[in-house]
């Protein structure tokens, strides 16, 4: 079990860029592909991008892809999101998660453990 905590949320403007952080402690953590997925109010939660172990592959929702990026520090133990250009549509809690067995990286039930999200609100 790996635990996760995530930081950088905020409220910013369309248009605008935050980056948010997932720090994991626990078991090993360069033995765990890091996902990130997103609730908005009243939506269920959804895939937004993962990385995998040794950040050789990188996958993103086509919503995000070109305006987000992801990446990992496995000497920081810490797991990042770059999220630039922001709509109003990205705003929600957005969690992190881990998983160490095989699975698709886009499901939601591929994943073990994890955070308690951070808020992004994102004002037009």
């Amino acid at each position: 079990q790996v635990q996760l905590v995530e930081s950088g949320g905020g409220l910013v403007q369309a248009g605008g860029s935050l980056r948010l952080s997932c720090a994991a402690s626990g078991r090993t953590f360069s033995g765990y592909a890091i996902a990130w997925f997103r609730q908005a109010p009243g939506k269920g939660r959804e895939f937004v991008a993962a990385i995998s172990r040794s950040s050789s592959s990188t996958y993103y929702a086509d919503s995000v892809k070109g305006r987000f990026t992801i990446s990992r520090d496995n000497a920081k133990n810490t797991v990042y999101l770059q999220v630039n250009s922001l709509k109003s549509e990205d705003t929600g809690v957005y969690y992190c998660a881990a998983c160490h067995r095989t699975g698709s990286y886009y499901a939601i039930s591929t994943y073990d453990d994890w955070g308690q999200g951070t808020q992004v609100t994102v004002s037009s």
